[in-house]
């Protein structure tokens, strides 16, 4: 078996018609026809069920395709890695992370990470939580910061801090003095993060809510937490934020109270790939750990 029988299938189970699979493997039919039946009698299993009008995959073709798709990605896996190694510490090091990070903070780990490998293109990148985790998975970046929960037996996960929640206003809209005036937001408007974007910080939000005493009117939604705070400053709501990020705020028409009463918090974590024992890696890692926050 060569890893062209298993390209080839995989075009097949993709198009289910062997004359586009052959259109797009620049091949014709009959070739392409041989090499699917070679791979049968190679395996011993008939993958796909041909007639006149339709080609299928059968049950052992629609497992040998999720098996080949995992086989490819692993492969891709490898070949990255076995590029860095050959690489040291030069080409890239890319780390994402979620805007409910302080941005001075990853400011603060390029400088020190550039001070120490000079050659290297460090990229950054905001993304969820849960892209987080599959882009390291699949090798496509190096450092991930990320909102706990994580299960992924690939990924080896290290606790930065943890964070608290405060309730962010405009001042000049709303008056709160103090946390016992959080009950008599329930009429208010809430700027919340998408549900699908971050499920199990939305899922916190609305526990804290109920903490209070209330159900949230989510009005407004955004994927960023920085935009969050703008369309509160813009009078469009309020919101509940990290604590992390109300501490770092120095806006004067913006106010914050923090979150005191309820003991809810949010894991802010490392995540690497548990393979991945590299230099950089390892710098980086030890470098947030240390950081004050």
């Amino acid at each position: 078996m060569e890893l062209r029988h298993l390209k080839y299938f995989l075009a097949v189970a993709e198009e289910l018609n062997f004359t586009k699979a052959a259109e797009k493997l620049f091949i014709s039919q009959p070739p392409l026809s041989r090499q699917i039946i070679e791979l049968e009698e190679e395996i011993q299993a008939r993958l796909f069920i041909r007639n006149n009008k339709k080609v299928e995959l059968t049950e052992a073709g629609k497992y040998f395709e999720k098996e080949v798709k995992a086989l490819f990605q692993n492969l891709e896996r490898i070949t990255i890695k076995t590029k860095k190694i050959a690489e040291n510490v030069s080409g890239e090091f890319r780390i994402a992370y979620i805007s409910s990070i302080y941005s001075s903070v990853i400011s603060e780990l390029i400088k020190h990470l550039k001070e120490q490998f000079p050659y290297v293109s460090f990229k950054l990148f905001e993304v969820s939580t849960t892209k987080q985790i599959d882009a390291l998975e699949q090798g496509k970046i190096e450092l991930g910061i990320i909102r706990s929960p994580i299960k992924s037996p690939k990924i080896k996960s290290q606790l930065w801090f943890q964070d608290g929640f405060s309730v962010v206003y405009n001042k000049s809209l709303i008056q709160i003095n103090s946390e016992k005036d959080i009950p008599n937001l329930k009429d208010e408007t809430f700027v919340f993060f998408n549900k699908d974007y971050a499920p199990h910080y939305h899922e916190v939000l609305l526990e804290l809510c109920a903490f209070y005493g209330f159900t949230p009117k989510v009005v407004h939604e955004s994927n960023n937490i920085n935009s969050i705070v703008q369309l509160v400053k813009n009078g469009l709501g309020i919101s509940i934020v990290p604590s992390n990020i109300a501490r770092n705020n120095q806006d004067p028409e913006i106010g914050f109270i923090e979150l005191k009463k309820v003991n809810l918090y949010t894991d802010v974590s490392l995540i690497t790939s548990k393979e991945d024992d590299s230099e950089i890696t390892k710098s980086a890692v030890a470098f947030l750990l240390n950081f004050k926050k």
